[in-house]
């Protein structure tokens, strides 16, 4: 996932995605945490040095063998390719940095059923996230509402979750939306408050009810330093919407997903929400991030594809699949 900083720009923070500081010597430590007095961290924990003046493209990538995720990997293990472009990794770290992370439930008629098993899936995941993490909840049918706004206890997520209530029709174009501009308000003051963003949206059919389209939700994520992960109902067994009629909302899930970095599941069966949801939380405390300086100084706006290859054999990277380029001076 990518993020440019230059002269005169405020630190943003990422989710997905990390937002990358505009020069660095490494990255930052956990937050709250600081190496004793006198003692020098090692390079994949080092605060980073800021000069203005230097674009950065920052990704957070998921390696993979199988189902098992991959932590044990250094930086000279990374090839990353813009437009068939070999970059010049400058910076990686394997921290577990903080997230922020926006839980999207789907509450039209049709999840009245499901509901209560996927309130508990969801509070599972929430009962995992560490007081460094933000949240919110959105709940969404014909509306788009925000049961709580982002917070790191746990208790009011789980109060939250709770009140989801199923009825009315599907606006999940509407709910990511407000979820991107929402995470996009969170900016770090600090370096300690560096955040990858997420989206975690969980749905059981078509949108039938957003005023904006799917194009125009697209293109925002696709600007924006946030994974989505998405969690389609629609193919369980007897959903009215298995079939033929489920085949859009699987594209576009699966689109969404692809675009910014983060992953498309469709259980079969309603028991497997638990799992889902805690194979996101592994993946989001198991992501590196990596990042170069483009060898593309052209300041164009042009969409640029990227692809990060692993020098180990049997292993597949994961990570947002372009970026625009910066325009202007």
């Amino acid at each position: 996932m990518i993020s440019h900083f230059r002269r005169g720009f405020r630190l943003v923070c990422l989710l997905g995605v990390l937002a990358a500081p505009v020069a660095l010597t490494g990255w930052a430590p956990q937050a709250g945490q600081k190496p004793p007095a006198g003692s020098q961290e090692p390079p994949e924990r080092q605060s980073p040095a800021f000069r203005a003046g230097v674009e950065l493209v920052s990704l957070n990538v998921a390696v993979s063998e199988g189902t098992r995720f991959v932590t044990d990997l250094q930086q000279e293990d990374f090839q990353v390719f813009e437009d068939g472009v070999k970059q010049d990794v400058t910076f990686f770290t394997r921290s577990n940095l903080p997230v922020a992370l926006a839980l999207l439930i789907d509450t039209s008629a049709s999840m009245e059923s499901r509901l209560p098993t996927a309130q508990e899936a969801a509070i599972g995941f929430a009962r995992r996230l560490r007081s460094q993490d933000l949240a919110e909840v959105v709940d969404f049918d014909s509306r788009v509402v925000i049961l709580q706004a982002f917070t790191n206890t746990v208790h009011e997520l789980e109060q939250a979750i709770r009140r989801t209530s199923a009825g009315g029709s599907t606006s999940m174009y509407n709910a990511i939306y407000i979820a991107l501009k929402d995470l996009k308000r969170i900016v770090a003051k600090n370096v300690d408050e560096i955040r990858r963003q997420s989206i975690i949206v969980l749905s059981d059919g078509e949108d039938t009810s957003s005023l904006l389209p799917f194009d125009e939700v697209l293109d925002l994520a696709k600007r924006s330093e946030t994974a989505i992960y998405a969690i389609g109902l629609g193919s369980l067994e007897g959903s009215p919407s298995a079939g033929r009629g489920f085949k859009e909302a699987e594209f576009v899930l699966r689109q969404l997903s692809q675009e910014t970095g983060g992953r498309a599941f469709f259980p079969s069966q309603l028991g497997d929400l638990a799992n889902v949801y805690g194979q996101i939380s592994d993946e989001l405390s198991s992501q590196y991030t990596v990042g170069y300086t483009s060898r593309n100084g052209r300041r164009d706006g042009a969409w640029r594809r990227i692809v990060v290859r692993i020098n180990r054999p049997n292993l597949t990277a994961r990570t947002k699949q372009g970026y625009f380029a910066p325009t202007g001076k």
